[in-house]
């Protein structure tokens, strides 16, 4: 039996437990991602200062969860990473009113303390009770003493209700029409205010897929990142696999892993740009294994510059991707990536470099084959690359594939990683023959790539003496 003393301690143990759940409960932001589990991806975006950020995300992979935690951060006033401002004015869009209110609304009203809150509009139902009706707009208390104001919107109120306002972040949770997304990006133009969006892609290639996931534009304030059900810490395993047995290997791909799919599949699902993709670091001169060139003068010349280091993982760490040059033109761009990174030569200065055997082909322009040209220009081009398209696919899908990653791309190398999310298989069990330079020349790397071993360590004068010696004795015997 235990005694009174230690009666009076499990009870004040379960006293301060109910008051740490009580205060969690009344201030969930405070708690959020917070304790020994952390939602990383959710984080990352959080600390992007890119004014156009987008989560891709599955179904339950905490996509909407770190837009209505973001939009509560720029409401109050106490976002962690971003600079914060007062009277703070927001819109969350929704698809239609009912998603509105059981999605978006629900999670920004429980990130939302009673205290903060100065007060509530509705369209439908009463203030009293805002979380069984359709807000309106809810006022916020800002930490800097002001009011801000956060209205929801649906997309199924038209372009024209989207008009006049000047704001400082919308939200889209999940897709919008293009058209409300423009008219979004001018409101918040004069504030050089946010654009953040969480949806899951199910429309397959719409204009977010082009315009946003493999920003067409090049613009420097887009940002994404995609989620699934392995990145959120709070999935159970047993509800993921109830979720997996019950969804087609096509539902999976975009409601668990958040893809944007065609119907006839990329064909480099195993490409994950939050896995895959670096920031550029110095590669030691040993790592250099291979310049691979897709030839191109009309259409794109695609050249890559691939490093292993000595367990074999690979690294892209520079591109040219350009157009419209011709040979000579291109030679000096290829050289002059090759000198930036102490790229080495052989005795006669030249680079090496593989290439389609297309390049042994004369063009109209010169009684020269462009490997020739290439030569002539400074790069000694080698013709003999295995072609053979299905291996050399599966063997890039293994690398990507492989956990830790066998291959890593720098994030300069920007037309590659854009190809890598828009190469889709075709009719004929064949990829689409459009913007696929990079991944030619991907490929003729990965059939071709020799090992890298690591060099020995010279032997310093004793050791050199000691062989001396002993190749004397072995020729006097």
């Amino acid at each position: 039996m235990p005694t009174e003393k230690e009666r009076e301690l499990v009870e004040r143990i379960l006293g301060i437990e109910a008051e740490q759940a009580k205060r969690r409960a009344s201030n969930k932001l405070l708690y959020y991602n917070a304790g020994e589990k952390k939602h990383l991806k959710q984080l990352e975006f959080h600390r992007s200062i890119a004014r156009n950020r987008w989560v891709f995300g599955g179904n339950r992979s905490g996509k909407t969860e770190c837009g209505a935690a973001e939009a509560v951060w720029m409401c109050r006033g106490n976002h962690p990473f971003r600079k914060n401002r007062r009277d703070v004015k927001g819109w969350a869009v929704s698809v239609t009113r009912e998603v509105q209110r059981d999605v978006a609304q629900a999670k920004v009203l429980s990130y939302l303390s009673p205290e903060w809150i100065e007060r509530v509009t509705m369209s439908e139902g009463t203030k009293e009770f805002p979380e069984g009706g359709v807000i309106d707009t809810v006022y916020i208390k800002n930490v800097f003493g002001g009011i801000s104001s956060l209205t929801f919107k649906s997309c199924q109120q038209g372009r024209e209700s989207f008009q006049g306002a000047t704001l400082d972040f919308v939200w889209f949770d999940e897709e919008p029409p293009r058209d409300i997304y423009e008219e979004c990006r001018m409101r918040v133009l004069d504030r050089s205010g946010d654009i953040f969006g969480t949806m899951t892609p199910l429309k397959g290639l719409t204009w977010v897929y082009d315009e946003i996931y493999l920003n067409a534009s090049s613009d420097p304030e887009i940002w994404t990142e995609t989620m699934e059900w392995a990145d959120n810490p709070y999935l159970k395993e047993e509800e993921v696999k109830r979720l997996s047995a019950v969804l087609s290997a096509e539902e999976l791909e975009s409601r668990r892993y958040g893809r944007f799919r065609a119907d006839s599949g990329l064909v480099y699902p195993e490409f994950d740009p939050s896995v895959h993709v670096i920031e550029p670091f110095e590669i030691p001169f040993d790592w250099q294994s291979a310049i691979s060139i897709d030839p191109g003068l009309k259409n794109p010349l695609s050249c890559h510059f691939y490093c292993q280091d000595f367990d074999g993982t690979i690294y892209v760490v520079a591109e040219h991707y350009e157009a419209g040059l011709d040979v000579r033109s291109h030679a000096e761009k290829i050289d002059e990536i090759a000198t930036n990174l102490d790229w080495r030569r052989r005795t006669d200065g030249r680079l090496e470099a593989l290439i389609d055997s297309a390049a042994n082909q004369r063009t109209l322009a010169s009684a020269k084959s462009v490997s020739e040209l290439f030569f002539e220009y400074g790069i000694a081009v080698n013709t003999n690359v295995n072609k053979d398209m299905f291996t050399g696919i599966s063997r890039v899908r293994r690398l990507f594939a492989e956990r830790p990653p066998a291959i890593y791309i720098f994030n300069t190398c920007t037309k590659m990683i854009k190809e890598l999310k828009s190469y889709w298989w075709g009719g004929g069990d064949v990829p689409v023959k459009k913007d696929d330079h990079a991944m030619d020349d991907l490929r003729y790397y990965v059939m071709s790539r020799p090992e890298n071993r690591e060099p020995k360590p010279k032997p310093n004068r004793f050791q050199l003496h000691k062989t001396k010696l002993m190749r004397s004795c072995r020729v006097g015997k």
